[in-house]
């Protein structure tokens, strides 16, 4: 494995999407119609922000990247691998989600052991998994954290840590919960640059508009299980009554 990946001008043309999302529609056992067609392209290297209200059908849609939610119908490809019950232990690999609170996330120890804990469950051992190890906390800058509990570290060292357990399983697209919830500004400042270091493919979910501003280019808003927006991220916060119509909001006194 080696980090980071290459951008997106580096990968080949005839290189498949890392997430391709078709028609897909999900109705949850009561009856709810949480998706309704949803379609969604996302090329590799590209960092794009999941936006929208709560309720809207995020986590709906996210919990389909990696077979956690099967859809009633429409399909989902990782890399042009297509998400289904054979497939899933490697769309797994494929799919590195970072949860909201890293404390869902570490469980192990010591640091090294719960960055190792993934790839060893995908069957890396050895040295190789020593790399492995290495190479993903070197890329979140916590090499001199490996030995602590993640018991004693901040939130937002916590936080990169969570990421480095990701990495670790070296993904096809990461997808971050809420990044920057709960830190503070120069943790929020810190985990931005590592993870515009990185040059991955990423989803981003969040309702920091300032925080998907900084860090993806594109945005897409969701909003009652449909995409209503998919563009510039620029275009789209400077865009009011596009915001407002969708209860998203930027911060008083944010200027774009």
């Amino acid at each position: 494995m080696t980090l980071p990946r290459a951008r997106v001008q580096d990968v080949p043309v005839s290189a498949p999407p890392s997430l391709l999302v078709r028609d897909l529609l999900f109705a949850y056992p009561d009856g709810h119609q949480a998706l309704h067609g949803v379609d969604l392209r996302i090329e590799p290297g590209e960092r794009v922000a999941l936006l929208g209200p709560n309720g809207a059908g995020k986590t709906t849609l996210v919990l389909h990247l990696n077979g956690i939610l099967a859809p009633g119908a429409g399909s989902v490809e990782i890399a042009g691998l297509s998400v289904s019950r054979k497939t899933v232990q490697e769309i797994r690999r494929r799919v590195g989600i970072v949860f909201q609170d890293p404390d869902d996330q570490l469980f192990m120890p010591t640091v090294r052991e719960d960055v190792a804990f993934g790839p060893a469950n995908f069957g890396v051992t050895g040295d190789a998994l020593a790399a492995r190890v290495h190479e993903a906390l070197a890329a979140v800058g916590m090499q001199e954290q490996a030995d602590r509990s993640p018991l004693h570290l901040s939130g937002g060292q916590r936080r990169r840590v969570a990421l480095a357990t990701v990495l670790a399983c070296d993904p096809e697209i990461l997808v971050l919960d809420e990044p920057s919830s709960n830190l503070d500004p120069v943790a929020r400042r810190e985990l931005a640059e590592v993870l515009l270091g990185l040059g991955r493919t990423m989803l981003m979910v969040t309702h920091d508009l300032p925080y998907a501003l900084q860090l993806c280019p594109r945005s897409v808003i969701l909003d009652d299980g449909i995409v209503v927006a998919d563009g510039p991220t620029r275009e789209l916060l400077a865009d009011g009554e596009l915001l407002a119509r969708h209860r998203l909001e930027l911060p008083f006194g944010f200027a774009l």
